[in-house]
């Protein structure tokens, strides 16, 4: 079967799923202890298929490594899932009821999406609760002295758009040609759309190019007037913030309508999946997608479809979607959970036993992803290298520049970092600064 019909028929498919499961275990195993994780999943409404892919990929993961290595050094991994339908209020009730399972307490939770995180994000030191931003979230939570207990192992949105940026100044001619540019920011009107626009408008402040900024209501599902807006102004790009697939794919056709180019289009990673492109046909051709991580079969996605699927455990309703964006993202932050687990069993001596979150914690700020321990874990050029520390929560900082062709994404980079990662920072420690300085927060001292 086509992957274009697999996914069409995954996006009817995936919108009712179950609310709360249970890790598979492998018969044969024997575990001295457990560590709980708690999984806020997106399976219904307009985010589903974003949803399902990236939940599905983590929970794979989860139960890949119990089957296939016995857990992290015999303590079995076990999960409890609980529905958001991608809605900050929901995400808060999760937060409450999966924060505690009988005698145990998650040590990690990730949203999948910045209202939500930014929902939350406000009780992770008083619980001692890693909120785990992948590729998503509050971007100055990447300063560790201010924000302590959120990480962003996959990038934030000001590199992201500093890297897509120099994505257009680059076919424009070089930075130098930007000047005198229209550029239009189209995004949905939560946190997540306006994330990226501190740094945008510093950008463009700085390389002379004209910034407009046009929001969508959610769900996204109309925006003609957005897209008559943007053929008056004559824009030259238009950067994307969408969420949701019926939105992502409703721009594209849109745009088709009013005739502005889909090679001037560059979408964010949350807007940038197969189950986008694939709803809008033939229009969506030529699209230029920002990518935290890349689709296609890994060694590892091939084992996790021999060891889980082969054994009829896999989470995915369609199958055919694993390898695809959003499954291979939810498997990269999995993969982050465990290194940051091993991470803190070592600290801590506590291999074989369970850890708690200031050790998860520890374990996280400890995650040393070079390109080595990538290809050992089977996801080399899938997902960045990078390494944390006290001051720094924000990973990668690097993304791949990719473009539909109308049946697939073509890779058209290797991971790339924005221009100037120092001008990035300073946005990221000056807005944290100010955070801590109006919430009366002495910022840790990290040497």
């Amino acid at each position: 079967m086509r992957i274009d019909m697999i996914l069409r028929r995954a996006l009817r498919g995936v919108l009712a799923a179950g609310a709360v499961a249970a890790a598979v275990l492998a018969p044969s195993a024997a575990f001295a202890d457990e560590q709980y994780f708690g999984v806020p999943s997106s399976r219904v409404g307009p985010y589903a298929a974003m949803g399902t892919g990236y939940y599905g990929g983590i929970i794979d993961y989860l139960n890949y490594v119990n089957m296939k290595f016995g857990g992290v050094n015999g303590v079995k991994l076990t999960y409890e899932e609980c529905e958001t339908e991608y809605n900050a209020a929901r995400t808060v009730e999760c937060y409450q009821r999966l924060l505690k399972k009988g005698d145990q307490k998650m040590v990690v939770f990730d949203t999948l999406g910045t209202p939500g995180a930014y929902a939350v994000i406000g009780r992770m030191a008083d619980d001692h609760v890693v909120l785990a931003q992948y590729g998503y979230g509050r971007t100055d939570a990447a300063d560790g002295r201010v924000w302590p207990w959120v990480f962003n192992a996959a990038g934030h949105y000001w590199g992201q758009i500093a890297v897509k940026l120099n994505f257009i100044a680059q076919k424009e001619g070089g930075i130098a040609k930007m000047k005198g540019k229209t550029i239009v920011h189209l995004h949905i009107d939560t946190a997540y759309g306006r994330e990226p626009l501190p740094a945008m408008r510093k950008i463009s402040e700085e390389w002379g190019f004209k910034l407009i900024e046009i929001a969508i209501p959610p769900p996204g599902l109309e925006q003609q007037s957005q897209w008559l807006q943007i053929r008056r102004e004559k824009a030259d790009w238009v950067t994307f913030w969408g969420a949701g697939s019926g939105m992502n794919s409703t721009a594209i056709t849109t745009a088709a309508r009013v005739g502005f180019p889909r090679e001037k289009m560059v979408y964010v990673t949350f807007g940038g999946a197969e189950e986008d492109m694939i709803p809008a046909g033939d229009a969506a051709k030529g699209t230029y997608v920002a990518a935290n991580a890349a689709p296609g079969k890994f060694p590892l996605i091939k084992d996790i479809e021999k060891v889980v699927y082969g054994a009829g455990k896999g989470n995915m309703q369609s199958p055919e979607r694993v390898g695809t964006v959003y499954y291979n993202r939810g498997v990269g932050a999995a993969v982050m959970w465990v290194e940051a687990l091993k991470n803190a069993q070592r600290i801590h001596k506590k291999t074989g036993k369970t850890v708690n979150g200031d050790e998860f914690r520890d374990g996280y700020e400890a995650l040393d992803i070079t390109d080595a321990k990538l290809k050992d874990l089977g996801i080399q050029g899938m997902s960045a290298p990078f390494t944390m520390s006290c001051a720094k929560h924000d990973g990668s900082e690097r993304f791949r520049m990719m473009q539909w062709d109308g049946k697939k994404f073509e890779m058209l980079t290797d991971w790339v970092a924005a221009p100037d990662p120092n001008f990035i920072r300073k946005l990221i420690e000056d807005s944290a600064a100010k955070y801590a300085a109006e919430n009366k927060i002495t910022p840790r001292s990290c040497s």
